[in-house]
């Protein structure tokens, strides 16, 4: 790619943050981000150059712009924006046109009935980019001098689409409560506008040409700038797993009844709608290769939830199946730049027999407790007949030693007729403070309903003890 093409990146000043941080964000039109941006780039001070090109915030800081993109071949745009966002819908169905979604103002209603309870978003229109199956919830809360946003990035699937395992992508919507979201249906065209925001690559070498999935979103603050967005996510090629006793889970993306294999990615963004990705040391592209062949992650890396806990020390939790033990497992990396990482082991295996989490843990989402500095887990559980649970632990070194929180699901699926009745998993986990003062959880997660319906629901929790969740009933949070 010539210097013409070379993907930029807008990095604030440092004093600019939350909600004020987002709002000149979402004004700024200056920037679009597109191509791959080589993590050997990324690490070499001589690659950057500083240009003025875009308002200054401000305080005054400086723009940094990145200019070094990787010169292996077919890089093109990884963000949607070169399709139509004809319309932008409210809560999970209808759909109405939508002024500006930053601004728009949400109903906060109760849910009409008592079959959907807990549920947020539901499935697309019938001709969208999310109208056939949706998950994998990552969701931001801002709070600012007069009003609060909340952004929530997930992956979605299309109907009719001629090969499914071939088209999950991921998408943006917007909300002023965390309950009733702003969405569109198709991708997106500027930095106001809510969708389709990033597709799998075509790169014959890449590992994420099948499927990709959000898993974490973290600000990264870079020195004597602000921050911007990184999006680890969980992206799936072609190549199939022999993993004959899990075909009939639902590990994640399959090819006519086989399992994907699954690394994890990284991609960065000024405005959280377009995306360029980062590549990895792997020769994929991805962050981490699985492990030799005798290692607990032979088979395939997933769902890289990634903490920041201090400067150079970034913790990414992510799952795989430990084909030695038939479990799903917890394991740990860490990095000190959030690209290059070193494997530390597996931290959280299975459950004992007869338990909702014996065959084992896997989705983790690992956040600080504010109350007394620990951190918690929440994972996904599934037992000896498949059936997926939420569970949580919690770490005393905040490292490597995890124990359950307690040995029942903080979150179980619904009775027959609720829309989340085979199955819940995809936790994530955001703290809030509740009307009365209280601390307060709210947990997003990915539901599973008959003929294998899905959805994102929200359970809270209330009072300073982390415990069973309960799903939303409408009431005003």
């Amino acid at each position: 790619m010539n210097s013409a093409s070379s993907p930029t990146i807008l990095v604030m000043d440092a004093a600019a943050s939350g909600a004020k941080a987002l709002a000149f964000c979402s004004k700024s039109r200056s920037l679009s981000i597109h191509g791959t941006i080589s993590s050997r780039a990324l690490g070499r001070r001589r690659s950057f150059s500083v240009r003025q090109r875009a308002p200054k915030p401000r305080t005054g800081g400086n723009i940094l712009f990145l200019t070094r993109c990787s010169t292996r071949p077919g890089i093109d745009s990884d963000s949607a924006t070169n399709q139509n966002n004809p319309a932008i819908e409210m809560g999970g169905g209808s759909s109405r046109t939508a002024g500006h979604p930053e601004t728009s103002t949400l109903p906060n209603q109760a849910l009409p009935s008592t079959i959907s309870k807990g549920l947020v978003l539901a499935l697309g229109s019938e001709d969208s980019w999310d109208g056939a199956e949706l998950g994998s919830p990552v969701v931001k809360r801002f709070v600012g001098d007069d009003e609060e946003r909340w952004y929530m990035w997930y992956h979605g699937r299309p109907n009719g689409a001629a090969d499914a395992a071939a088209v999950d992508c991921l998408g943006l919507a917007v909300s002023s409560n965390g309950i009733h979201w702003a969405r569109g249906t198709g991708a997106v065209r500027s930095s106001g506008d809510v969708g389709l925001v990033m597709n799998c690559r075509e790169n014959w070498w890449a590992f994420d040409t099948n499927s990709i999935r959000p898993s974490e979103l973290i600000m990264m603050p870079i020195p004597n700038y602000s921050s911007v967005y990184w999006l680890y996510y969980t992206g799936f090629c072609s190549e199939e797993l022999e993993l004959e006793s899990l075909e009939r889970l639902d590990l994640g993306s399959k090819k006519d009844g086989k399992i994907l294999k699954s690394l994890p990615g990284l991609a960065c963004s000024q405005d959280g709608r377009h995306w360029t990705r980062i590549e990895g040391e792997n020769h994929s592209g991805a962050l981490l290769e699985v492990g030799a062949k005798n290692e607990w992650d032979s088979s395939f890396i997933a769902s890289p939830k990634v903490v920041f806990h201090g400067r150079d020390d970034l913790r990414m939790y992510y799952h795989s199946f430990d084909l030695k033990n038939g479990k799903f497992a917890v394991g740990l990396a860490r990095s000190r730049d959030g690209i290059r990482w070193v494997k530390l082991g597996k931290i959280l295996g299975g459950g004992s027999r007869g338990c909702f989490d014996e065959l084992g843990s896997m989705n983790p989402h690992v956040v600080r407790n504010p109350k007394d500095g620990s951190y918690l887990m929440a994972y996904e559980g599934v037992d000896a007949e498949g059936v997926r649970s939420i569970g949580m632990a919690v770490s005393s070194d905040r490292l490597r030693q995890w124990d359950r929180l307690q040995d029942a699901a903080v979150l179980t699926p619904s009775e027959q007729e609720g829309w989340d009745n085979k199955g819940v998993g995809s936790p994530y986990l955001v703290h809030m403070k509740g009307l009365t003062g209280d601390d307060q959880w709210r947990l997003y997660y990915k539901g599973v309903g008959d003929n294998g319906r899905t959805g994102i629901g929200m359970a809270v929790c209330e009072g300073s003890q982390v415990g069973n969740f309960k799903r939303w009933e409408g009431l005003q949070l």
